[in-house]
Formats: C-alpha cells, sequence, structure tokens
C-alpha cells in the first residue's frame, strides 16, 4: 500500500508534465519531438544540393551504419576521419544531414513512445485507485464476499507490481532519446573536424 502510494507521488510529482505542456509525458527532460540541425550541428546548413547527396546510396549505408548505438563512438569516428579523408565537405555535409534525419526520427518515434508508456501509467494508477475503492465498498458491505475481496486484492497485488516494475524501468526510458542526442551530436562533431 505505501508502495504504490510512493509511485503514484512519484508519477504526480514534478517529473510528470515536466514542462507543463503534456501531462503523459513522464519524464524529466523536457519533451523535445524533433531536434534541430542546429543544436547539433556547427558546421555548414545543408542546402538543397546537399539534403539531395544525402540521400546517395553511399552516404546513406554509411550513415545508417554510424547512428547505431551498438557501433561503439571510437569506431564511428575512425570511419568518418576515413570517409572524410577522401570526400569533398559537401559530402561530409550531406553525411552529416542523413544521420541527423535518421537520429531524428528514431528519437521522435521512441518520444512518441515514451508518452504512450506515460499515459499507460497514469491509466494503471486510475486502475488501481478504482480497485481499492472497490475492495473498501467490499469490505465495508453488511456481508463481505470474502472470496471476492481476495479475488479483487489479488488483482490489486498484480496491477501494483506492474505499475512498481514500470517505474522502475522508467528512468532508462527516460534516458534513451538524451543517449540519441549526445550521439547525434558526438558524430556531428567528428563529422565537423573533417571539414576543410
Amino acid at each position: 500500500m505505501i508502495r504504490i502510494a510512493l509511485a503514484l507521488t512519484l508519477l504526480a510529482g514534478p517529473a510528470f508534465g515536466a514542462a507543463g505542456i503534456d501531462p503523459d509525458w513522464p519524464c524529466i527532460q523536457r519533451k523535445q519531438p524533433h531536434l534541430s540541425m542546429g543544436q547539433v550541428w556547427t558546421g555548414p546548413i545543408p542546402d538543397e544540393d546537399t539534403l539531395a547527396l544525402a540521400r546517395d546510396p553511399d552516404i546513406a549505408r554509411l550513415a545508417e551504419r554510424l547512428e547505431q548505438r551498438r557501433l561503439p563512438v571510437e569506431e564511428a569516428e575512425v570511419e568518418i576521419a576515413e570517409f572524410g579523408a577522401q570526400a569533398p565537405d559537401t559530402h561530409l555535409v550531406a553525411l552529416m544531414q542523413a544521420i541527423f534525419d535518421r537520429i531524428d526520427t528514431d528519437r521522435s518515434a521512441l518520444i512518441a513512445g515514451i508518452a504512450r508508456y506515460g499515459q499507460s501509467q497514469l491509466d494503471l494508477s486510475e486502475r488501481i485507485e478504482e480497485r481499492r475503492a472497490r475492495m473498501a465498498e467490499m469490505e465495508a458491505a453488511d456481508s463481505p464476499d470474502f472470496d471476492a475481496i481476495d479475488a479483487e486484492e489479488k488483482a490489486l497485488d498484480w496491477d501494483q507490481r506492474i505499475f512498481t516494475e514500470r517505474q522502475q524501468s522508467l528512468t532508462y526510458v527516460c534516458e534513451t532519446p538524451v543517449i540519441l542526442e549526445q550521439r547525434v551530436f558526438t558524430l556531428g562533431r567528428a563529422i565537423a573536424g573533417q571539414l576543410d
């Protein structure tokens, strides 16, 4: 009972709807569905030709490889240096655009999923409160149905357990967009370092 009250307090606290904009947003970090290139890139602004070049199969393939988190940043930086040694600046800017487009798309989908996660936690907390109220009514009845009360208590315990486990994984879930932002920034810095 105390654990669920604490978890509900955490949900209702400043972390939920941190920016005061989206009540479904469960993270401390401000909800920002999309990044802008200027947040992560200090190089030249891509023009129309560069945007088209970002779709070149060779650049797109390299961008797809570099954006994957399972590729250590150190290895990505080596691959960027190798590419930069033989590529003109336009290709480097196109590579950055291709990486940015992929990471921003992945990050946006992740943020939408986090919002759904937050809403499901709110829904679950409401269901828990409804079960508690139902149990209180059942226990206050003139002739309580103890089998029904036991069944409701088991369901309540199960919902509380799910809620608590999800709440514990929330920190990791909320850090993932930050990890993606850091990756695109780090890759952007490595690419900018290759520009003439």
